[in-house]
């Protein structure tokens, strides 16, 4: 075990990794934050915010001089990084699993090895491949294969010609073509694994998108317990397959009461935010227990919850003068019972960008989603979800 008063360190500094250093000095654990942004939310609690690019090795060296263990919070740090410092302090985790979900053919053909239900697809390297691409595959997505996020670098096409002109607007950047499915529902399942293989699944999250990013997650899924169980399962087998020691989360697509695996993330992810207010155990401090080698926590929710994000466009109001930039007001979120609003401390707030989430919990799961959805109205989301 990694005891405090260790010194643990953390790649990246957005929210995952403010978070995840919140959780670490609860336990008595100092962290270095690595983040090339001065005003990264982790950096800005971290006992020690190293602002420099993730491929300065003269930075990494100092990082690995002073930290006892490292995790990351993002999956685009390079694995070459990760592997480098390897050679000098424990990572977790290991950069052949994060490599794996850096890549979106990388990950199809690793779920497809494991037998594992996806959705068809082909790697496209060029417009060879779209033109060869089965007609039986379309409509279908092409995404990019890497650095695509919250529905970047993604374009639904109805046939080849649609899908080589995306081709050209990404720039001939390799991609996966992937068939479009008729979804029923979106879940999650957030898991942590230990050096023994040990795992603690969480209750699978509901979850639906506004424009590509996640918008509301429902806790626990409106599903059978039976697919709730097999999602845990199936999340289980991906993390074992990966040798994965840390937080990972695995979304799936639900299509006529059968699951399929979209992706991966190797870290925690935003539809595990309400683990924080309605779990015995967070997420992020499950990343420190793995991390560390300390013994997992218990994952169980003693709540229902609905967790909403809050992203930079409702800091933007719109009136007969144009728009202007305000604060929002959140006394109209704290007026709601049950509500816990977490803000991340980024210090200009953009369309689209993640500024914060507030969770409702509630014994009645259905009381907890409509206090959610008009804490969601009140704050001024007036897109349906």
């Amino acid at each position: 075990m990694i005891l405090p008063p260790a010194t643990l360190g953390m790649l990246g500094g957005g929210q995952l990794g403010r978070f995840f250093v919140a959780a670490a000095h609860e336990l008595g654990y100092p962290v270095w934050v690595l983040d090339p942004d001065p005003h990264s939310p982790a950096g800005l609690i971290a006992d020690r915010h190293l602002v420099a690019g993730y491929d300065d090795y003269p930075v990494l060296d100092e990082l690995a001089q002073g930290c006892t263990a490292i995790s990351t919070e993002f999956e685009n740090v390079p694995a070459g990084s990760l592997d480098y410092l390897a050679k000098f302090v424990l990572v977790r985790p290991a950069a052949a699993a994060v490599s794996v979900c850096q890549n979106r053919i990388a990950e199809k053909e690793f779920l497809r090895r494991h037998h594992l239900p996806i959705a068809d697809f082909i790697a496209v390297h060029s417009e060879h491949d779209l033109r060869a691409a089965p007609l039986s595959l379309f409509p279908a997505i092409l995404k990019v294969a890497r650095f695509g996020y919250d529905g970047k670098g993604q374009a639904v096409v109805a046939g080849r010609d649609e899908a080589i002109a995306a081709f050209q607007h990404f720039k001939g950047e390799t991609c996966v073509l992937e068939q479009k499915l008729a979804l029923g529902s979106e879940i999650s399942v957030v898991l942590a694994r230990d050096e023994d293989g040990q795992v603690k699944s969480f209750p699978s999250a509901e979850n639906s998108h506004r424009k590509g990013i996640l918008d509301v997650s429902l806790v626990p899924a409106r599903l059978s317990p039976m697919l709730r169980a097999e999602a845990a399962e199936l999340a289980e087998k991906i993390a074992a397959g990966l040798g994965y020691i840390g937080t990972l989360a695995v979304e799936f697509f639900v299509v006529e009461d059968q699951l399929v695996v979209n992706e991966m993330a190797p870290r925690p992810h935003n539809s595990g935010h309400y683990t924080l207010d309605a779990c015995l155990t967070s997420q992020y401090e499950q990343q420190v227990r793995a991390l560390c080698g300390l013994p997992l926590g218990d994952p169980r929710a003693h709540s229902a919850a609905a967790m909403v994000n809050l992203l930079g466009d409702i800091w933007y109001e719109t009136g007969p003068a144009g728009t202007r930039y305000r604060e929002p007001d959140w006394s109209r979120l704290h007026a709601f019972p049950g509500l816990k609003l977490h803000l991340y401390g980024k210090h200009h707030a953009r369309h689209g960008r993640k500024m914060g989430h507030f969770t409702v919990v509630d014994e009645d799961p259905e009381k907890a989603r409509a206090v959610a959805l008009a804490a969601r109205t009140a704050i001024g989301i007036v897109d349906a979800p």
